[in-house]
Order: C-alpha cells, then structure tokens, then sequence
C-alpha cells in the first residue's frame, strides 16, 4: 500500500497522490501533514534523549496550502527542560511555512492511585453502522479512511476513524503519531451543515491528552458550532479501545456556498 510520505532525506520529505486533500485535490490535506509533524517531533525526542517524556499537547496552525509534491521538516526545542520541553516543528514549501506545530513533552509520574474522568466511553466501532467518510468530499486522502459513524443530531455525533495507510513509506511510528492521521478529519464528520452549503475549513488543530491513545481505531465525540459571524468551532473527546484519552479543538472560517 502506498504510504502518505516518502523520506527523501533526514529533513526532506514528498508528499505522495494519497494526501490529496478534501477542499482541492491539488493541494495536501493538512491531516497526514500534521501526523508527519508528530512524528518528526518524537523522532528528534529519541535522538536526543533516552527518557522519552511523552506529548501531552499538540497544537498545530494551518500557515498556507501545500502543493502534493516535496516539503522540508525542521524541529527546534523551544524550551528545553529536564521534566518538560516545547518543541516546535515547521513543514516548508517553496520557502514558506505550511504547517507550524507546537508540543509539550511531559514526564510520567505514577497517579494510578488517583486516576479517573467523568468521560464517559462512547459505543465500540462493532457497535456503529459503517460510514463512507468519503461521500461529499473528493481527494484521495479521504478515501483511504474506514468509518464507523451515528449522528446524534446535525453537529453531534459518534464515530470512529482508522486509516491502515503508512505514514512515512518504511518507517514504524508510534500510536501518537499514527492518531494525528485522522484527528484533523473531525471538522468533516457530522456536520452541522453539509459542505454544499457552506465551505468550514479550520485554521487549526489543538490536541491534549492525558494518557497516549492505542493502536487502531480513534473514536471521536464531536459537538459543530457555527456562530453567526463566521466563526465556527469543533470540539471533540478523544476515544481508543480502553476509553477516553484526550480532547481535541479547531476553529473555523466558515463561508457561505
């Protein structure tokens, strides 16, 4: 199966036709863009140190489109730190940055003797009918996803997304990484208007979580709001098998069709 990025170098990348993206089959879909982010952010971790302190935020800004074809990844540290770290990874195109992505990396400490959310799990993927999560939507990108979907009302629903396309063509990475392939897709799931209705891309993505998701399916509880100015907001609690692991958010720029 072909992968969503082939390494060209140890900072080097090229998108392959499977990110073509949602809003313009030309362009990368920001999704396997920001997973390729995540992954270059714990790649650097690894290299540099041995305690592996785990991501607990990743809040990333969509800066411009990126063209499917070659793009350059850069990862700083922005604040180094025994016990926690921010460091910050940057796709370029052309010269410009694309995707600017921000992580904290924390230390574990045990606080299994206190552990527990209010969260409550959501139905298990056997549980929802299957969902086309490509139909309204062109590119590539969104057929590579498998769905599991039931809408609760227009902009609530519950639902589960997997994609079994490789990220980096021969790479292993980790669950983190892997989620960050189908986070970003939430803003499309459910709707609380249909794309031929409006066009609601967002600018951004920010992602907590509060223990590392597992392998697989990553369910999703997602409430859609569209003010009158605008603006909309999506707002979702993260799922795996074993139940909630975090939260994710992204705000909208939403324009009449």
């Amino acid at each position: 199966m072909p992968a969503f990025f082939e390494r060209l170098s140890p900072t080097s990348f090229r998108a392959t036709s499977m990110t073509e993206g949602a809003w313009d089959p030309g362009q990368m879909h920001v999704a396997p863009g920001m997973s390729l982010l995540v992954h270059a952010i714990e790649t650097d971790r690894d290299q540099r140190r041995d305690d592996r302190p785990r991501i607990t935020r990743v809040s990333v800004d969509s800066l411009g489109p990126a063209p499917v074809g070659e793009v350059e990844v850069d990862v700083r540290v922005r604040r180094p730190g025994r016990t926690i770290e921010l460091v910050e990874a940057a796709m370029r195109h052309g010269g410009r940055d694309v995707l600017l992505a921000r992580a904290w990396l924390q230390q574990e400490y045990d606080t299994a003797s206190i552990a527990g959310t209010p969260l409550t799990p959501i139905p298990s993927p056997d549980q929802l009918p299957e969902h086309d999560a490509a139909a309204g939507w062109s590119g590539a990108f969104a057929h590579s996803l498998h769905a599991r979907l039931r809408e609760l009302a227009p902009g609530h629903g519950h639902f589960w997304l997997r994609s079994d396309t490789p990220l980096v063509e021969g790479e292993p990475v980790s669950p983190t990484a892997a989620a960050f392939r189908v986070i970003d897709v939430a803003n499309g799931m459910v709707p609380l208007v249909p794309p031929s209705a409006a066009n609601f891309p967002n600018l951004d993505l920010t992602v907590h979580l509060f223990r590392a998701p597992g392998e697989g399916w990553v369910g999703f509880d997602k409430t859609a709001t569209i003010g009158a100015g605008g603006i909309g907001l999506t707002r979702c609690t993260l799922h795996d098998a074993d139940g909630p692991f975090g939260s994710a958010a992204q705000v909208l720029t939403v324009r009449m069709r």
